[in-house]
C-alpha cells in the first residue's frame, strides 16, 4: 500500500467519523425541535396571540399577554446588559493584562456559571423585597444579570480576534486608542459580537427561574413597568404541570412559539451582521 493510498483512507475515516458525531450531535436537537413544533404547530392560531388566558379547566383563550411580557422582559434586559457588557468587554480585550482587568475576567467567569435560579433569589432580594414588588423590572435586571458576562466574554473573544497590525496602523495614522478601538477595532469584530449578543438574548429568553422570584405572572396584558408581568417560560411552566388538557397545549404552543422567536431574533442578527460585513467590505 503506497503512502498516498494510506492517506486517502485515513482521511475518509477521520471525516466519516467527524460527519458520524455530527449527526449524532444534531439528531437530538432535531429530534426536540420536531416534537414541539408538531406539539405546538397544532394549537397555535390568532387568539393565542391576541387573547388573554382562560379560567381554570375553560378551553379556549391565549398566551397574548405572555408573549409582549417576554418581550417586554428581554428588551429591558438587552438595554441593560449591552452597554455594561460590551464596555467590559472592550476593556478586558484593550487592558487585560491589568489587575483589575483579571479580576474582571474571573468574575465574570464565575457568573457565567452560576445557576439562574441563584440570581433570581438575588434580584428578589435586591429589587422585589426594596420596591416591595414583584415588577417587569425586576424581571429584566435578572435577565440581564445572565447576559452580561456571556457579553463580557464573547466580546473580549471576538476583539482578541482582530490583528494588531489594524491597531498599529491606526495609530500610526494619528488616531487615539479610544478612536482606534470604536471606528477600526469594533467594527472588524461586529459580526461576532452580535452572534454572542443574540447567543445572551436566546439564553435569556428561556428562563423561568428568575422570573418566578422577580416578575412572577400576571393575567393581564404588561402595563407598568413595576408591576407583576407575564412571560411565556413561566406561563409554560406553570401549564405544563396543570392537570387540565387544555392548558397543557397552550404550553406545548409556547414553548413552539419560543423557540420561534429565538430562531427569528438569531436569523434577524445574522442577516444584520453579514449586511455590515458586506457594507464594510464595499
Amino acid at each position: 500500500m503506497s503512502k498516498l493510498t494510506f492517506r486517502k483512507i485515513i482521511n475518509f475515516l477521520a471525516l466519516s467519523l467527524c460527519v458520524t458525531f455530527a449527526l449524532i450531535v444534531m439528531f437530538p436537537l432535531f429530534s426536540l425541535l420536531g416534537y414541539v413544533i408538531s406539539k405546538g404547530i397544532q394549537v397555535i392560531n390568532w387568539d393565542f396571540f391576541f387573547n388573554l388566558p382562560a379560567p381554570a379547566g375553560e378551553s379556549g383563550g391565549g398566551l397574548g399577554n405572555a408573549v409582549l411580557g417576554t418581550i417586554y422582559m428581554v428588551g429591558i434586559a438587552v438595554i441593560l446588559a449591552l452597554p455594561i457588557g460590551i464596555m467590559n468587554g472592550i476593556y478586558l480585550s484593550e487592558f487585560g493584562s491589568q489587575k483589575l482587568a483579571k479580576a474582571v475576567r474571573f468574575l465574570s467567569d464565575v457568573f457565567t456559571g452560576v445557576p439562574s435560579i441563584v440570581v433570581g433569589i438575588f434580584v428578589y432580594i435586591i429589587l422585589v423585597k426594596t420596591l416591595r414588588t414583584f415588577s417587569a423590572f425586576a424581571g429584566g435586571v435578572s435577565l440581564a444579570v445572565i447576559m452580561i458576562p456571556i457579553i463580557i466574554r464573547t466580546t473580549e473573544e471576538m476583539l482578541r480576534l482582530v490583528p494588531n497590525t489594524l491597531r498599529e496602523a491606526s495609530l500610526a495614522l494619528g488616531a487615539t486608542s479610544w478612536r482606534t478601538t470604536v471606528s477600526v477595532v469594533l467594527p472588524s469584530a461586529a459580526k461576532g459580537i452580535i452572534t454572542g449578543i443574540m447567543l445572551a438574548v436566546a439564553r435569556a429568553a428561556g428562563e423561568t427561574a428568575p422570573l418566578i422570584f422577580t416578575a412572577l405572572n400576571s393575567r393581564y396584558w404588561p402595563g407598568e413597568l413595576f408591576s407583576p408581568t407575564a412571560s411565556l417560560p413561566v406561563y409554560i411552566f406553570t401549564y405544563a404541570i396543570s392537570p387540565y388538557v387544555s392548558w397543557q397545549d397552550l404550553a406545548w404552543a409556547g414553548a413552539f412559539v419560543l423557540i420561534s422567536m429565538v430562531l427569528l431574533v438569531n436569523i434577524f442578527a445574522k442577516l444584520v451582521s453579514s449586511r455590515f460585513v458586506q457594507m464594510r467590505g464595499e
